[in-house]
């Protein structure tokens, strides 16, 4: 962190007052981070002005949101875990440090936690579970099978940083001192919320590039066809009504057909998800939708 909690404090009340930057990093992995898109991002993004916010519903590893560091605004997602962690985080990051440090890097101790019945447990508990499952499973790949269930494989690192106390403090900080709701929801709470001037970044589950590539969400519920025209459907009726929008999806014909009468960028990026290493070259394989 570049302040001390007091000054940050009263400079963060400022919306003025763009030198204040918290060294803040994505506490989880997530496929589909944006940590490589980062200066595309910028590049494109809207300033807010006074009394603005910034939304990002399916936040995930919140990469540029991190990055951006709003002064006021929301944050949501629609798994529940995701997003109980950014909530103890903000709210008792250092008993959440306390727990994680009882993990154990071991297969044994893995699959124990991956088989926890979640009802039971408390919210310190789960964001901890949260975290080192997404730490030392294979590939930081988080997913759920059809009952809800995490079930991703042991990933067989040999020293997984598991207490990151540093960036999980400095993240701590800037949720309390900003003003950013954290809330589980899917994207649709921001047709009531968002109003003209605000800013809504959409980061979903891509378009898959190709009909092999099936997996195009990380919850139970999935997210479809349908699910991608309701959407798009959002989209427009938030550009009616004035809000500045960013969209991120697959660059394919699908996308192309649903966005078309607004700006679209195609980005050359590395899909990280692939398992062969010829998936991973850097492709002209996305795209950044804008309505200004």
């Amino acid at each position: 962190m570049l302040q001390d909690s007091a000054s940050a404090s009263s400079l963060l009340e400022q919306d003025t007052s763009p030198l204040v930057r918290f060294e803040v990093r994505p506490f989880v992995k997530w496929v589909g981070g944006k940590h490589q898109l980062l200066p595309v991002l910028d590049a494109a993004a809207p300033e807010l002005a006074s009394g603005n916010c910034y939304f990002e519903p399916f936040i995930g590893g919140g990469a540029y949101f991190l990055h951006r560091q709003p002064l006021h605004g929301t944050i949501s997602d629609i798994n529940p875990e995701l997003i109980n962690c950014y909530q103890v985080i903000r709210d008792d990051v250092e008993g959440l440090i306390v727990h994680l440090a009882t993990h154990q890097n071991t297969e044994e101790h893995f699959y124990t936690q991956r088989a926890l019945v979640l009802s039971g447990l408390s919210a310190i508990t789960r964001a901890s579970r949260f975290i080192f499952l997404n730490k030392t499973c294979f590939n930081g790949l988080y997913r759920e099978n059809k009952s809800g269930q995490f079930n991703s494989p042991f990933g067989r690192y040999v020293n997984p940083t598991i207490v990151d106390a540093a960036n999980l403090r400095a993240v701590s900080t800037y949720l309390r001192y900003a003003h950013i709701d954290i809330i589980h929801s899917g994207y649709e709470h921001v047709l009531d919320k968002a109003r003209a001037g605000d800013l809504v970044y959409f980061d979903p589950p891509y378009v898959p590039l190709t009909a092999s590539a099936s997996f195009v969400s990380y919850t139970k519920a999935g997210f479809g066809m349908k699910d991608q025209q309701a959407l798009a459907n959002a989209f427009r009726e938030l550009d009616r009504r004035g809000v500045r929008l960013m969209l991120s999806n697959s660059n394919t014909e699908i996308v192309h057909s649903l966005y078309k009468p607004f700006r679209i960028q195609v980005i050359h990026a590395t899909r990280a998800i692939n398992s062969k290493g010829t998936g991973r070259a850097r492709a002209a394989n996305e795209v950044l939708v804008t309505n200004y």
